[in-house]
């Protein structure tokens, strides 16, 4: 359920915009028809009405056309004491609801396996419809990892393609354990499970040993607030596409998370947990527009490292 505070945002952005369109349409209404404007006020501010207007489409055009289309890669890196001298790259990618328009596919494959990741983690959203459940797959198993790659299902994969065999084919592995990773003969743990089944996490969550790194992935953001004290070295996440609509200064309208803005994009630190909320690479399904304004899709590089390493190079991640 959408947050008050957000309902509230959404709600004055969206009176805002209308009221300029509706401006707009009074002012050129009376032009076409050759009529003096009825108000003072209607004629002073007419240059800026036509300027927040023009300003308006531009900014949807570029929502429409451009950014949706403008894939980033974001890297971080992260120095632990669990490592002596391996470092693991580990690839977060999440939220592609691919359609049957194909967008940021081909792209996204061809940008995962130049970053030679050793791990590929999907956070969960595959489809918006059945239809690209082909797309979804050959973009799967076109990645490529030299340790595995590993998924959770989020909540569009839950009330909609639940039956579906989303993973079948592509790799992948549907996480709803914990798993260990190996390379050159050190170990981190990955633990995962479907957006509905928190409990889930939580008790395995509990029975990882002290002193190996543990990575959580789990659709929501809302769950890492109620990990056990000191259980889990980094948190992935998806869902809040970023808002998919931003605001400058503002940031997102719209999170459609239980905890709102509080973690709407990128990185924190929540105790002793390292999290990220991965902005995704697709977009809603449904009737929603298919934009995004201050939100890129993306992909994460997370460089996993022993303190001790020197410019992050042990054993060379993502080598």
């Amino acid at each position: 359920m959408m947050p008050v505070t957000e309902r509230i945002a959404a709600g004055l952005f969206l009176a805002a915009v209308l009221a300029v369109y509706a401006l707009e349409l009074r002012i050129l209404a009376a032009q076409l028809f050759r009529r003096p404007l009825p108000s003072v006020f209607l004629r002073r501010a007419r240059p800026w009405i036509h300027a927040a207007a023009l300003a308006g489409l531009i900014c949807f055009l570029y929502g429409l056309f451009v950014e949706p289309y403008w894939l980033q890669v974001n890297r971080e890196k992260i120095r632990t004491g669990s490592l002596r001298d391996t470092s693991f790259r580990v690839v977060q990618i999440s939220d592609l609801h691919c359609d049957r328009k194909i967008r940021n596919e081909p792209k996204l494959v061809r940008m995962v396996n130049e970053l030679r990741p050793d791990i590929i983690v999907f956070t969960g959203d595959a489809l918006n419809t059945e239809k690209a459940l082909g797309t979804f797959r050959r973009t799967l198993a076109s990645l490529r990892s030299s340790h595995g790659k590993f998924a959770v299902r989020g909540n569009f994969d839950v009330w909609y393609w639940d039956e579906a065999e989303l993973f079948s084919g592509t790799g992948f592995r549907e996480l709803n354990a914990t798993v260990a990773v190996q390379k050159n003969g050190e170990v981190l743990y990955l633990t995962g499970s479907r957006c509905d089944r928190p409990s889930e996490i939580l008790t395995r969550c509990a029975e990882v040993p002290r002193g190996i790194f543990h990575i959580v992935l789990f659709h929501y953001p809302y769950l890492v607030e109620r990990l056990p004290a000191r259980s889990t070295d980094l948190y992935l996440c998806g869902h809040t596409h970023g808002g998919q609509v931003a605001v400058p200064g503002y940031g997102a309208l719209v999170t459609m998370s239980r905890l709102g803005k509080k973690y709407e994009r990128g990185k924190y630190r929540v105790e002793n947990t390292h999290m990220y909320v991965n902005r995704g690479v697709g977009m809603e399904g449904g009737i929603a527009p298919r934009v995004r304004f201050f939100a890129r899709p993306e992909i994460t590089v997370f460089d996993i490292v022993p303190v001790s390493a020197v410019n992050g190079n042990a054993s060379g991640a993502g080598q």
